[in-house]
Parts: structure tokens; C-alpha cells; sequence
């Protein structure tokens, strides 16, 4: 495929993805309507009437109908590894559709997720070898430990974009600023189907949020989040994990930093306060920056504009350019800051938390 023909590939992946999410979120949110999956406002919910909370159905239809028409056109990848993702897409798409209605267990979901992010480990997407920064330039082979290590990796990507799906437009917006960032990284490493599923998770994202964006007509739900976050974690691996460049975990790390991070420092948090690590508060960065005075627009274009300079700066630690990496500290900075006040207030937090029965924060999506 020449140059024109793959910039005709993407162009049109990104068109397709984003119409099809666009005119299919009006369908999700009847369908949410009608098997009840609908999000009814709590103690420390942002939104104050009841709001249809499936609307991940138009992010997985728009990148999966895109997926299977551009598969015949897309280069290098083998059957196989089709079949990896398709397998571990739906799964984790099915698992989403039933906890939006049903509020399923949160082991047992945590097993399905396993189970589908080894399905894709099988297929031969893994993570075999990686680089880590300023300790010498030779890649670090995981040998046997590539299957759980991938594993390990996108179980933890799909769960951290879930638990940042806390404001109108936030998880949608990050994670096509992640997958944008990855688009380009991607490019770098010369392998085009990572380009391509990215290009088309980004517009199957930007299709929905216009209906996601504040004020919210509907929720992506877990049916969103859980299908974002997985596919996230297998383009990483695609575009970057699965080649040799320079420091390759710190740049993933870096491009899918905002989820990540709100997730290591809720769970440092809540271990501090003696709390399990599965259970809810509003101590996460977006409910912070609202207790602390922002709209819940203001709060999510700042937490955009955190995502896309950690996207940027991954970018820029890929070509090795000193200056953009002062700017990755100076925003660690900020992201420490503000988990750390969160952390010593901790115990203050947690009193005003629901009581223990109420839903864990892991099981369910849009917790504002």
C-alpha cells in the first residue's frame, strides 16, 4: 500500500468510526431506556436526574463495524491476532451490557476481564519486550512472564479508564486524547494496524461525546468505559510494548498517565485510610478539582489538558527531546500535588462516602 492509499485508509477509518458512534448513540440510549440500565443519582453523584447509562453501545459499533471493514485492507496483521481482538472486545463489551442492567460482582467481573485480555495474550498480542528509561539501552524480555504480564497490563488499562468515567465527557475525552497520542506513536514505530484501530478508537470516541459532553443526555456506562480501556490497553501493546524503542513502559505509562495515576494514588489512599481498595469516595482527581470549586466543565478541560500534555510529552520522551521531558515532571508535579492533598484528607473523605452497601467503585462506571 502506497503512502496516498494508507492516508485514505486512515482518513476514511476515522471518518466511518466517528458517523457510526455519532447516529448509533441515539439508538443506545432507547435501548438503555428499555432494559432499565439507567443511572440514578446518589450521594455522590454529579448529575441530578435519572440518566441512560449504555451508551458505550455506539463506541463499540462504531469501532467495530469500522474494524471489520478496513481488516481486508489492513497490512501485516494475521488472522490470529484478529481473532484475539475480536474475542476480547465482545467479551468485554457483553460484560459491560450485563453490569449496566444487572450490577454484576465485582470478582466476577474481574475474572471475565482476565479471561478476555488472555484471549488476546493467546492470539499473540503480548508484551515480550519493553525498555525502561536511564537503565541502559538493552530491551527487557519477559520470556515466560509475557502472557501475564500482558494480561496484567490491559486488565489494569480497562480498569483505570472505568474508574475515571466520573464526570460528563471525561473518560471519552481522555482516552481519545490517548488514543491519539498512541496514533502517533504508533506512526513512529511503523506498525500500521496500531495506527488504524487508533485512529478509529479516537473517532468512535469524538462520535459519542457530543452527547456525553456537559450537560450529559447519556452515560457510556461500563459498556463504555471497560470497552475503551481494553482496547487502549491492546493498542498500547500493539504501537508500542511489542517493539524495541527507547524506554517504551515509561511512554505508555506516560500517554495513558491521567487514568493511571488517578488509579495508583486511590489505591495508596484508601490503603492509607484503612479502607478497601475497591471502595467508593469522591477522592479521585476530577471530584477533587469540583469540591474545590471548578465546574464540572472547567474540571474536565483541565483534566483534558493534563492528558494531552502527558500524551505530548510521551511523544516527546519517544524522540529524546529534553525540554517536553521538564514538562512531564512539572505535570507528575501537579497530579502528586493533588493526590497527595487527597490523601491527607483521606479520612475526611471517607465519612462522607456512602454506607458499605452501596456498589463498589470498580463495578460501575460514572460514579460522579
Amino acid at each position: 500500500m502506497n503512502d496516498m492509499g494508507y492516508l485514505a485508509l486512515l482518513i476514511i477509518a476515522f471518518i466511518l468510526a466517528f458517523l457510526i458512534s455519532f447516529f448509533t448513540t441515539p439508538l443506545a440510549k432507547k435501548i438503555a431506556f428499555k432494559v432499565g440500565a439507567i443511572a440514578n443519582p446518589r450521594k455522590r453523584d454529579m448529575h441530578s436526574k435519572p440518566i441512560p447509562r449504555m451508551g458505550g453501545i455506539a463506541i463499540f459499533a462504531g469501532f467495530m463495524i469500522t474494524f471489520f471493514v478496513i481488516t481486508p485492507f489492513m497490512p501485516i496483521m494475521n488472522w490470529k491476532q484478529i481473532l484475539g481482538i475480536i474475542i476480547g472486545c465482545v467479551a468485554i463489551f457483553l460484560l459491560g451490557v450485563f453490569d449496566d442492567i444487572y450490577e454484576l460482582n465485582a470478582k466476577l467481573k474481574f475474572i471475565i476481564q482476565i479471561a478476555a485480555a488472555t484471549a488476546v495474550a493467546l492470539s499473540g498480542i503480548r508484551i515480550d519486550f519493553f525498555s525502561i528509561p536511564f537503565i541502559g539501552s538493552n530491551p527487557v524480555y519477559t520470556t515466560i512472564f509475557s502472557i501475564p504480564a500482558t494480561v496484567l497490563w490491559i486488565v489494569g488499562i480497562t480498569n483505570a479508564v472505568n474508574l475515571i468515567d466520573g464526570l460528563d465527557g471525561l473518560a471519552a475525552g481522555v482516552s481519545s486524547i490517548a488514543s491519539l497520542s498512541l496514533m502517533v506513536l504508533s506512526l513512529y514505530t511503523g506498525y500500521p494496524p496500531a495506527v488504524i484501530l487508533t485512529v478509529t478508537l479516537a473517532g468512535s470516541c469524538l462520535g459519542f461525546l457530543p452527547y456525553n459532553f456537559n450537560p450529559a443526555s447519556i452515560f457510556m456506562g461500563d459498556t463504555g468505559s471497560t470497552f475503551l480501556g481494553f482496547t487502549l490497553g491492546i493498542t498500547s501493546i500493539l504501537g508500542l510494548l511489542k517493539g524495541y524503542t527507547i524506554a517504551t513502559i515509561f511512554i505508555a505509562v506516560l500517554v495513558l498517565g491521567l487514568p493511571i495515576f488517578d488509579t495508583a494514588f486511590a489505591i495508596i489512599r484508601r490503603f492509607l485510610a484503612g479502607k478497601p481498595i475497591m471502595s467508593p469516595d469522591r477522592g479521585h482527581l476530577h471530584h477533587r478539582l469540583v469540591d474545590r470549586g471548578y465546574t464540572q466543565k472547567q474540571a474536565v478541560v483541565t483534566l483534558y489538558g493534563i492528558s494531552g500534555i502527558l500524551g505530548l510529552s510521551g511523544i516527546a520522551f519517544f524522540n529524546r527531546d529534553i525540554r517536553f521531558a521538564i514538562i512531564v515532571f512539572i505535570m507528575m508535579g501537579v497530579l502528586l500535588y493533588f493526590n497527595v492533598k487527597t490523601m491527607s484528607s483521606a479520612t475526611r473523605v471517607e465519612k462522607n462516602t456512602l454506607p458499605n452497601t452501596d456498589k463498589a467503585d470498580t463495578p460501575h462506571s460514572h460514579d460522579q
